[in-house]
């Protein structure tokens, strides 16, 4: 039977003497390392296949441009990219380690927090059996992004700070957990501007539900003053353009189309056993009496969720809190379910759902993943002919195709697309060029000649099947300015283009 530490009944009362400590559970540790290399193995065996998945391009573009903040991200990301195509030079495996461990490491985290809120092996091996067969993991470990460590960062925290409130109820100071939910922070801020959403609801929930006293703790906010310190370089970046962080909002609202099935893509992300857990594990912090110290996560999540869906974000926003969730909701099952086989069969269905096991003839075009994974080096050759016969540079209306052209090519290319607006722009005197996507309608209206010369048609699977080419020349505007009002954060034109970042400019080609 799982066992659930109940930290209220060896609390002590004020002023008389700290009872003994009391250890957690045993962790099941090798059962628990098993399953985690299993999920990393099963990442890297896969990883391969297909090839660089459209962010993974623009990351490694990123990198190629260094700096200590983007358009749409820190600079951790782009860095880690740079390091590793440094060293192994367009290796998918090397790109995609760090993901890969990640997604293992998720594994025993998840446990760590099961075993913290008093759960036992068996519910120690079904919240980490959990996190292992989500969906989310899997298709976060496969790729290098940001979601690929975001989740890991959070649940880190989120474990730190359970542990702290359980020492705490045992009359015992750990500030160490919290110094190391800061550590774990500051890298987090590196890798996206989310997690600072986060503490604002803590301290929130905190100020009105308690324990007050984590608030009160010199160790917590000389670690905040560590993660700003951290920080400080790409807030700088930010603050001199303007916040064009800000501008992503918008962006990412027009291209999340989940609308009201937003939460039921966060339970459906998170697995079989994962949803089942995570709507259990949120109960029980709202109303468990043996998880009542803990009850501000509970509401924190609730909070929190509430914002991601007002901002119309994307549902892998709430990923941070599976470890959390499936963690308190394994302490509390007393049956035999869920079972292996059930763990088994949503195995299977997340590698067939996220991992590129499927012959890539067979890739279908709802799997966004797939399409965005295939076909950049054929696209590069037909932009790159147009391009030569033309004798012009290459402009896309989105970052992705110019990263793979960027990539895979050696013409001179550009985009105003989000933070690749910042990469350069065509040199003043350039008076034609190559345009991939957009429209006759739109191009138009900043240049005086368009011809459509190709329509892209790749023989494998492909986002970008049927997009137009475009041979444009006779700019109505110099380039500074017709740069900047070309520029717009979406993956497409359209809706009103916010005010380009007032410190940036991007300079001419060389």
């Amino acid at each position: 039977m799982t066992t659930t530490l109940d930290v209220r009944s060896v609390r002590a009362p004020r002023g008389a003497t700290p009872p003994a400590r009391v250890d957690p559970p045993a962790l099941a540790t090798r059962p628990l390392l098993l399953i985690a290399a299993a999920v990393s193995a099963v990442l890297l065996i896969t990883s391969g296949r297909y090839g660089y998945y459209a962010d993974e391009l623009y990351f490694l573009a990123a990198g190629d441009h260094l700096d200590w903040g983007y358009v749409d991200q820190p600079p951790l990301v782009p860095l880690i990219a740079l390091l590793a195509d440094t060293a192994a030079p367009g290796s998918l495996f090397a790109l995609r380690l760090l993901p890969a461990l990640a997604a293992g490491a998720g594994v025993v985290v998840t446990a760590l927090l099961a075993r913290e809120f008093g759960g036992d092996r068996r519910a120690q091996l079904l919240a980490g059996g959990a996190w292992a067969v989500s969906g989310q993991t899997l298709a976060g470990g496969h790729m290098l992004a940001t979601v690929s460590f975001d989740p890991l960062l959070w649940s880190v925290v989120l474990w730190q700070l359970v542990r702290w409130v359980r020492l705490r109820e045992q009359g015992v100071r750990r500030d160490r957990a919290l110094l190391l939910a800061t550590a774990c922070t500051a890298l987090a801020v590196q890798v996206k501007l989310l997690i600072p959403v986060l503490w604002a609801v803590l301290v929130v929930v905190l100020l009105c539900l308690g324990p007050r006293s984590l608030l009160r703790r010199p160790a917590l906010w000389a670690g905040a003053a560590g993660v700003l310190a951290l920080a400080a370089p790409t807030l700088w970046w930010q603050a001199e353009r303007g916040w064009p962080q800000l501008t992503m909002g918008e962006a990412v609202a027009a291209e999340s189309s989940f609308g009201p099935l937003a939460l039921p893509a966060v339970v459906l992300c998170a697995g079989v056993p994962g949803g089942v857990l995570l709507c259990l594990g949120l109960w029980r912090l709202l109303r468990a009496p043996e998880l009542r110290p803990y009850r501000f996560l509970g509401w924190t999540v609730l909070i929190v969720t509430g914002l991601v869906l007002l901002a119309q974000a994307r549902p892998y926003y709430l990923a941070g809190f599976y470890g959390l969730l499936f963690a308190a909701g394994a302490t509390g099952l007393r049956a035999r379910w869920p079972s292996a086989r059930l763990y088994g069969i949503s195995a299977l269905v997340a590698v067939l759902a996220t991992l590129p096991v499927l012959p890539v003839a067979l890739i279908p075009r709802f799997d966004l993943v797939g399409t965005g994974s295939t076909g950049w080096p054929e696209l590069t050759a037909v932009v790159e002919d147009h391009a030569r016969r033309e004798r012009a540079p290459v402009i896309t209306e989105d970052y992705w195709v110019a990263s793979a052209v960027h990539h895979y090519g050696r013409t001179e290319v550009h985009s105003a697309s989000r933070g690749f607006w910042e990469f350069g722009r065509p040199a003043d005197d350039t008076a034609r060029a190559i345009y991939v996507g957009a429209d006759r309608e739109f191009l138009a209206r900043h240049f005086g000649s368009v011809r459509r010369v190709d329509t892209v048609d790749l023989p494998v699977p492909s986002r970008y099947q049927g997009t137009p080419v475009w041979a444009v020349a006779q700019p109505k505007r110099p380039w500074d300015r017709l740069w900047r009002d070309l520029w717009h954060v979406g993956l497409r034109h359209g809706g009103t283009a916010p005010t380009p970042p007032p410190g940036a400019t991007p300079g001419a080609a060389e």
